[in-house]
């Protein structure tokens, strides 16, 4: 008998065909094969929200593909990704494809090895329609958000732009931590700092002002500052209270998706679409050497903190051997799910502890290297023993005054021999204090005021940023790369130092959201939403009362928003220039078509005047001498020609810097990549130099 398994990705595909043998074909959809197409809303709201599919366009060929595969196979199986989208993918085939959806060929792989493809292929089920559901509910929510509020959005405001349910709220979030910045206050505060050398020893402490009279001392000028330093000029100082204790540290628990992102944005610098593009290749399958194609961790978008009771003892054994026995923890470690979480699959964990990132460091590209070894260290440690810290805590005091110190030593490295996870702000390092005893005598080295202000609460990285998404229950974990995705690529947020920060746009965009639709950009709303979607998977609420619960009151809100806006349109600053219309003395303003921007009088319609928007870089043509200005291609991407073309038909790829060769002369390009460098193009010539940082 030939058998069919249809997968998502063509590298699953052969990672799979490798542990199912010549009985079975694999192939690969490709992602999703149907869905409602793009040039218009395809869901008649009339008819219980019924959604109007079309097969995509580049995919038809596939699909026929496709069908031909069916025909001549006795058993067809659909091994899609093991999500809501998976399932939905699935769904969409077998009604290309004319399977019957109670069949029982649905099959799901949690991780690309041997003993997971197995397992799956072991126990197919039929098509689980709450799963699917749930998924046309969420594509069926975003269409009708998307699709009604993008073209008011752009009237108001500017051509081209989109409003979606839940990156509203991701940008809403961003702005209104940025109006926390602007409205905070700064607080003045001193602290008073000081170095002691116990009696008898060389080893200097730090300690810290605390209290006055036994109670806590808050410091607000200098003055005050220098009275605490007048009263204390030739103190005593004495330990009057040491106190011992021992304080242990438990590692943090596996990964699921917001937390890899979130640590691999902290340790590595990584975007989360970077940080799910490098876990989709280590979880399809990676060639190792003697083994072969291989998935390397288990799947990737999960919110379940459940291990396996297999690979629980497999990274027993290995800490056993590797680091001994008394790095076993006392009894397994079992981490507990989140109540909202979907626990279908397990955490995210290396297939094969015996798979070290160092043992296949050479099968691996530098950015899959360091994924897996965050992986791999993570959930190693999450089953090693406790650290055990010997804390000390001391008080020390002098005519009134009480200064603290603390400090600990490691009795027990446990877990962090291996992997410490990484914090979003710098924690206060403590050291190990010298040996100290109550009524010890110290020498005050130095006593130093030190002028402090408060500080406003910080801007989001994208980790931080995934982590409030989470908390606050908006999205999902196949939801947060695509989020921030979409509010960077849209200019609607802007990165700087890793930190996200909203444009003028954004937090135009932010206020009208707020002011006619407050229930979209509403955080407790939107992760009503959320737990209403997981209603919806686990059977106990209709998609269809779903969508017409929401349907009616956003309809409503939306011509009331249109009938109140009528004429009226929002300016951004950004948008304004210094041009006058040459033809009615008007300012002239940047507008959006679509072949990108140009600059129109704001008197239209009355004048018509339009200029085009020119980008000079102020470097002369090195062909004849006329400006350089940045261009377009029909599909976007910049290049550099001539100001006098057609007569100058200069163009390049590189952008040429006011520098000239010093070996012959000729304008030198920047060459941009991994190592930016200026370099000559001249025939012969060959001289490059790196670009300073």
């Amino acid at each position: 008998m030939s058998k069919l398994v249809i997968v998502e990705s063509p590298s699953k595909a052969h990672t799979i065909k490798k542990y199912l043998g010549s009985d079975y074909e694999v192939l690969a959809s490709k992602g999703h094969v149907r869905d409602l197409p793009p040039k218009r809303l395809s869901v008649d709201v009339k008819k219980n929200f019924e959604p109007k599919y079309e097969i995509m366009k580049d995919k038809a060929e596939l699909v026929e593909q496709l069908k031909e595969a069916v025909s001549r196979c006795d058993e067809v199986y659909l091994a899609t990704d093991p999500d809501r989208e998976g399932e939905a993918i699935s769904w969409h085939l077998a009604y290309i494809l004319n399977l019957p959806l109670d069949s029982k060929n649905r099959v799901e792989f949690n991780e690309i090895t041997r003993t997971g493809v197995e397992s799956g292929m072991a126990s197919p089920r039929a098509i689980d329609l709450d799963l699917v559901n749930a998924q046309q509910a969420r594509r069926i929510l975003d269409r009708l958000v998307g699709y009604k509020l993008s073209p008011f959005v752009s009237q108001k405001i500017r051509r081209g732009l989109s409003a979606g349910r839940v990156q509203s709220v991701a940008l809403s979030i961003i702005v209104e931590r940025e109006n926390q910045i602007r409205a905070f206050v700064p607080e003045e505060y001193w602290s008073v700092d000081a170095k002691f050398i116990p009696k008898g020893s060389r080893k200097t402490f730090a300690a810290a002002l605390h209290s006055y009279q036994n109670e806590k001392i808050k410091i607000t000028n200098e003055a005050e500052a220098k009275k605490v330093l007048d009263d204390l000029d030739g103190a005593e100082f004495t330990v009057t209270k040491v106190k011992h204790g021992t304080r242990r540290k438990s590692p943090a628990p596996p990964f699921i998706t917001s937390t890899l992102q979130q640590e691999a944005s902290r340790k590595l610098g990584f975007q989360s679409k970077r940080t799910m593009k490098v876990a989709q290749e280590l979880y399809e399958g990676i060639n190792i050497d003697n083994i072969g194609a291989t998935g390397l961790i288990t799947y990737m978008r999960t919110d379940s903190l459940r291990i396996s009771n297999d690979a629980i003892a497999e990274a027993k054994q290995y800490i056993s051997e590797r680091y001994g026995e008394n790095y076993l923890p006392k009894k397994e470690r079992v981490f507990k799910t989140k109540n909202n979480a979907q626990d279908g699959h397990e955490a995210i964990r290396p297939t094969m502890v015996a798979l070290s990132p160092d043992r296949i460091k050479s099968n691996l590209t530098s950015d899959q290297y360091k994924l897996y070894k965050l992986i791999w260290e993570r959930f190693l440690a999450c089953q090693m023993a406790e650290c055990i810290q010997k804390t000390t805590q001391a008080d020390i005091e002098a005519n009134g005054y009480t200064f603290k110190a603390s400090g600990y030593r490691v009795d027990f490295d446990g877990f962090t021999i291996l992997y410490v996870e990484g914090k979003d702000t710098e924690e206060e390092k403590e050291t190990q204090l010298p040996p100290l005893e109550n009524n010890m005598p110290v020498r005050a080295k130095e006593i130093v005021p030190n002028q402090h202000f408060t500080q406003p609460p910080a801007r989001f990285t994208e980790a931080s940023l995934i982590k409030a998404l989470e908390e606050n229950g908006i999205g999902r974990p196949s939801t947060y790369s695509a989020t921030i995705t979409t509010i960077v690529s849209r200019e609607y947020v802007k990165r700087e130092n890793k930190t996200l920060i909203p444009t003028e746009l954004g937090e135009v965009i932010t206020k009208l959201m707020k002011e006619r639709f407050p229930k979209i950009v509403n955080v407790r709303f939107t992760a009503q939403m959320e737990k209403e979607l997981d209603e919806v998977e686990n059977g106990n609420e209709e998609w269809v009362e779903l969508l017409r619960d929401f349907y009616g009151e956003f309809e409503q809100t939306l011509k009331k928003a249109k009938e109140e806006m009528e004429g009226e349109k929002l300016t951004l600053k950004e948008d304004q220039t210094d041009y006058i219309c040459e033809n009615c003395g008007k300012p002239m303003v940047v507008k959006y078509g679509r072949y990108g921007r140009f600059i129109a009088c704001s008197g239209y319609p009355d004048c018509k005047t339009v200029k085009k928007v020119v980008v000079e870089l102020g470097v002369p043509c090195p062909k004849c001498g006329g400006s350089v200005i940045v261009r377009k291609t029909k599909r976007g991407k910049p290049f550099y020609g001539c100001s006098n073309y057609p007569e100058c038909k200069f163009v390049s790829w590189n952008e040429p810097v006011n520098e000239r060769c010093p070996q012959c002369g000729e304008t030198l390009y920047k060459k941009l990549g991994k190592k930016p460098k200026l370099l000559c193009t001249a025939e012969g010539c060959g001289y490059e130099k790196p670009i300073e940082e």
